[in-house]
C-alpha cells in the first residue's frame, strides 16, 4: 500500500501564517475594547485613578497567571530572570529608560483617548512604527533607505492631516497623542537593546504594568479621586482584563508564522475604532482625516514591504552558493 503523500511545505506555513493574522486581529480588537473602557470610564473617574486601578488589576491578573503556571515563588523567579538584572548595571539602566518610556506613552496616550475621538487618536499611534524606524536609524545605526524614509515622512504628512494644527478642527490633545509617540520610540530602542535571553518577555511585560500602575499615583497631587461606582470598577477591570489579552495575542501573532505576513494586519485595529467611535459616540472622521488615515495605513503598509524585501534580499545573499574554481587561486599555496 502506498503511503500518502505528505502535504506541501508551504501549508504548515500557510497555517501559522492564518493562525497569527487571526491573533493579530483579536489582539487590535482587544487593544479597541480596552481603549473603549478607559474612555467611558473617564467621564467619571480621572486620569490617575483610572491608570492605577487598571493597570493594578491587570499586574494582579498577570501575577496570579504566573503563580497558576509556576506553582511556587522559586518557579517565578527563575521564569522572569531577574537575577539578571542584579549582575548587570548596563540592563537596569535599559530596563529604566524602557519604563519610563512605558509610564509616559502611557499618561500622554490615555490623557489624549479621553479628550479626542478614538478613532483619530487610533490612527496617529499607526505613525509608531514609522516613527521607530527613522528613531533607529539615528539613534542605533540600523541602516534605512531613502525609499524607508519618505515613507516616514509621509506617514508625518498624513498625522498632520489628522491633526490640522492651525484650523477649527486641531485639538491641542493631539500634542499629547505625538508626545505619546515620542516615548513608545524611546520603550521600543531601549527594548532593542535588551538581550532577549536576558528579559523574557514576561518579565517585561510585568515590569510595564507594574511601573505604569505607579505613575497613577503621580497625578495624585492634582486630581480629586473619587470612590468608583460598581459600574465604573467593573470597566476598569475588563480594560485590564483586555490589556493583558491583547498583549497575549500580539506575542502569538509575533511567534507562530512570519513577521512580514502578520504584522501589516496591525492596521485594523483603526477598523475596530472605527466602528466603535460610530456606535458608541456617533463620532466619524471628516473627509479630510480619512485622507489622513488613509496615508499613514498607505506608508506603514510600504515599510513592512521594505522590511520584507530587505530579509529576503539577505536570505538569498545568505543561501548563495559560492563559486569555487578549480584553478588556486593566486598566492593560495602560501602559509
Amino acid at each position: 500500500m502506498q503511503a500518502p503523500s505528505s502535504p506541501p511545505a508551504s501549508a504548515g506555513s500557510d497555517a501559522a501564517n492564518l493562525h497569527g493574522i487571526v491573533a493579530m486581529l483579536a489582539s487590535m480588537a482587544a487593544f479597541t475594547a480596552n481603549d473603549v473602557c478607559v474612555k467611558l470610564a473617564s467621564e467619571r473617574v480621572p486620569l490617575g485613578e483610572i491608570i492605577f486601578l487598571r493597570n493594578g488589576i491587570a499586574t494582579m491578573f498577570l501575577v496570579v497567571g504566573l503563580f497558576l503556571a509556576y506553582r511556587s515563588i522559586d518557579a517565578v523567579r527563575s521564569a522572569l530572570g531577574l537575577h539578571a538584572i542584579r549582575s548587570s548595571p548596563g540592563l537596569a539602566r535599559l530596563l529604566s529608560w524602557r519604563m519610563a518610556g512605558e509610564m509616559f506613552a502611557t499618561l500622554l496616550f490615555l490623557a489624549a483617548l479621553i479628550r479626542m475621538p478614538i478613532a483619530d487618536i487610533t490612527a496617529i499611534g499607526q505613525f509608531t512604527p514609522l516613527a521607530v524606524t527613522a528613531g533607529a536609524a539615528l539613534f542605533l545605526n540600523e541602516p534605512v533607505g531613502w525609499r524607508r524614509w519618505l515613507a516616514a515622512l509621509a506617514g508625518l504628512v498624513g498625522v498632520l492631516l489628522i491633526v490640522r494644527p492651525g484650523s477649527t478642527a486641531f485639538t491641542p490633545a493631539a500634542f499629547l497623542a505625538l508626545g505619546s509617540i515620542g516615548f513608545v520610540v524611546l520603550r521600543d530602542l531601549a527594548t532593542r537593546l535588551i538581550p532577549t535571553a536576558a528579559m523574557p518577555t514576561v518579565t517585561l511585560t510585568l515590569m510595564s504594568a507594574s511601573s505604569v500602575t505607579v505613575s497613577g499615583l503621580l497625578l495624585m497631587p492634582f486630581e480629586t479621586w473619587v470612590r468608583p461606582s460598581s459600574g465604573d470598577l467593573l470597566l476598569l477591570m475588563t480594560a485590564g482584563f483586555f490589556l493583558l489579552v491583547a498583549y497575549a495575542f500580539i506575542i502569538v501573532a509575533m511567534r507562530v508564522g512570519e513577521v512580514a505576513i502578520i504584522a501589516p494586519f496591525r492596521y485594523s485595529v483603526i477598523i475596530w475604532a472605527l466602528a466603535a467611535g460610530h456606535l458608541i459616540w456617533n463620532e466619524l472622521p471628516d473627509l479630510i482625516s480619512c485622507a489622513g488615515i488613509a496615508i499613514v495605513i498607505t506608508a506603514g503598509l510600504y515599510t513592512f514591504h521594505r522590511e520584507r524585501l530587505k530579509r529576503r534580499f539577505a536570505a538569498e545573499r545568505m543561501n548563495k552558493p559560492t563559486r569555487v574554481s578549480s584553478a588556486p587561486a593566486p598566492g593560495s599555496d602560501r602559509a
